[in-house]
């Protein structure tokens, strides 16, 4: 049993719900849980697409650092990979993802929502790295995901200067795809989460593993990879379902069954 991070499942979205008030500070036992959840999701057959909420006042505010403080490096260097992985967890997911955020996604926060496929936040959202701030850099994934997002220079503005992004700024530079109001995010988020529940989960958790892999290799491997997934998807009842439909019925009157 988790005692930060939970799982809740329901009409087949699963929400990872963080709740370490007042600010959802990952210490180390929070982010393990996180992972946790995180694998559980992924393991769920109930589960089609994954929320990941800090409730309705902040996202979270980052890692512990009173934890941290205390860490040499020998111990840090022991620990870095590991704290990268549970950071990371969404990211392992192969199912569609979203980051339903509020109030503040700073440092580990915002390297979990980056880990996502998707972000919408409300319109008091404020993100970034500022581990610059404390003499140290992005260690959960920041340095790489948010370059790999918006490009290495405006990665670099957030980064070097350890500077908050209001929503309006974060949308304008592709850091978030949605804007609402505070009150909205999570309907929002469950809004597109939902659209996925009945899909084709073999070729969305493929579309996933294309897309994510093309992106750390060269266009040749990654065409070989989605020829790969492309072919794989002939094997499955959805594959055949979804083709049948369409020539006896038209487009989109498939009825998936997630095989």
């Amino acid at each position: 049993m988790t005692e930060f991070v939970k799982l809740e499942v329901d009409g087949g979205v699963g929400t990872i719900r963080l709740d370490r008030p007042p600010m959802n500070a990952f210490s180390a036992q929070v982010q393990e849980e996180l992972k946790a959840c995180a694998e559980e999701a992924a393991r769920r057959a109930d589960v089609r697409a994954v929320i990941v909420y800090g409730g309705e006042k902040v996202f979270a505010a980052g890692a512990d650092v009173k934890e941290m403080a205390s860490m040499s490096y020998a111990e840090m260097s022991v620990r870095a990979r590991r704290l990268s992985a549970c950071f990371g967890a969404m990211s392992e997911i192969p199912k569609p993802t979203v980051a339903a955020i509020t109030g503040y996604a700073l440092g580990g926060g915002m390297e979990v929502a980056l880990g996502c496929d998707r972000r919408i936040c409300g319109d008091n959202a404020k993100m970034g790295q500022p581990e610059i701030l404390l003499g140290i850099i992005p260690g959960g994934g920041g340095t790489q995901r948010l370059a790999r997002l918006v490009g290495a220079p405006k990665a670099k503005d957030i980064i070097f200067t350890g500077r908050m992004i209001k929503a309006d700024e974060a949308l304008a530079i592709g850091l978030v795809d949605q804007v609402v109001a505070p009150d909205d995010v999570y309907a929002a988020a469950r809004s597109w989460a939902e659209q996925f529940v009945n899909g084709p989960a073999l070729a969305l958790a493929a579309a996933k593993k294309a897309i994510d892999g093309g992106l750390d290799t060269d266009l040749r491997t990654g065409l070989d990879l989605e020829a790969e997934m492309f072919a794989a998807l002939f094997a499955t009842e959805d594959g055949r379902e979804g083709m049948k439909s369409f020539v006896e019925n038209g487009p989109g009157k498939a009825q998936f069954t997630g095989r």
